[in-house]
């Protein structure tokens, strides 16, 4: 990316605050949507968001706040998604189909277009006609909160020219944030979603009292039922992506697997340990004040499977104990003697 690109970013939770601090303490000046214009006011006034990671404090004069996002996207060279998929669509209903037209999109959400069942790259093809070389996406192992206190993280950014996908990935590179580039776009948009599954049962069986010792188990079943998909969805058409080798024990796939699974940050993993301890859904969505996209995604996966017939007891126990009734300690409970 040339030193003159706009760069916007859709959406203001954790992670999008995260990516604006990320792109800003590098110096590059952001156009940024938000919804609540009482948000953006108190950004222009306090110098920090309200609602998501608070300790955060910008240098507004690095931001170009919006509340009208088809402004915003036509004063962009490239636009940064960081909404929750199942928002995704009513997000960016009010945009033109050719609003998007001539510009990248990196995509820095973790799930699938619920009712379609489909990948952001898909549904972005579909809706404004998207090229796949403009297409990027943005995986972990990465926590918004971690970003927040400067710790030091790793984002993998994957896109089908390696020569865009670095200049993409350069933008974001840090003292504190490093990055990784591959042109693995189908598989690691799917391992981000299918590790936020595995991340909500690890959840589960610690709400539950499952100790680690049944968890290091779990995981490694969750990440070998991932590899089982992955083989499966890669025999189906595969839309306007691109598919690649997966190199399984990279960053985005082992490694996103295990700190979503066992980290205290993960809302996911917060998500699933309130409904192991007897929450009902309802209740843990108001607790939790954030989107757990593990909920979605389990519905969304469950659903791509009925036709692609994955060996996926875990993820189809999830889905059931979440979307079904089924009794927490009696879904695990029959997850116990399969496992290897």
């Amino acid at each position: 990316m040339s030193k003159g690109i706009k760069t916007g970013i859709i959406g203001s939770g954790s992670w999008a605050t995260a990516l604006a601090k990320i792109l800003t303490d590098n110096g590059k000046r952001i156009h940024w949507w938000i919804r609540n214009e009482d948000t953006i006011r108190h950004m222009q006034l306090r110098h920090h968001n309200k609602h998501y990671l608070t300790s955060v404090y910008f240098d507004t004069t690095l931001l170009e706040m919006h509340s009208n996002l088809s402004s915003m996207v036509a004063a962009c060279d490239q636009v940064v998604l960081a909404v929750p998929s199942a928002f995704l669509e009513e997000v960016l209903a009010g945009l033109s189909p050719d609003a998007l037209r001539g510009k990248k999109v990196i995509s820095a959400i973790k799930g699938l277009v619920p009712g379609p069942n489909i990948l952001i790259n898909e549904y972005l093809f579909n809706q404004f006609g998207l090229p796949p070389e403009q297409y990027f996406t943005i995986s972990g192992p990465c926590h918004a909160e971690e970003v927040a206190n400067e710790k030091l993280s790793y984002l993998t950014f994957s896109g089908i020219e390696q020569a865009a996908t670095q200049e993409v990935a350069d933008e974001f590179g840090g003292s504190y944030l490093q990055t990784i580039v591959n042109n693995d776009v189908v598989g690691v948009q799917l391992a981000a979603v299918l590790k936020n599954i595995y991340a909500l049962g690890a959840g589960i069986a610690h709400g539950l009292e499952y100790g680690d010792n049944f968890l290091s188990v779990y995981i490694a079943n969750c990440f070998r039922e991932m590899q089982s998909f992955l083989e499966k969805y890669e025999q189906q058409p595969t839309g306007t992506g691109a598919v690649s080798a997966h190199n399984y024990n990279a960053s985005a796939y082992l490694g996103d697997l295990l700190v979503t699974c066992y980290s205290l940050h993960s809302r996911n993993r917060t998500f699933g340990n309130m409904i192991g301890k007897g929450y009902s859904v309802k209740a843990a969505m108001l607790e939790l004040n954030m989107v757990a996209e593990g909920y979605y995604a389990s519905k969304c996966i469950y659903e791509m499977n009925r036709q692609i017939g994955a060996y996926m007891p875990v993820a189809q126990a999830v889905h059931a104990i979440l979307w079904q009734q089924l009794n927490a300690a009696e879904g695990f409970l029959s997850l116990e003697k399969g496992f290897i």
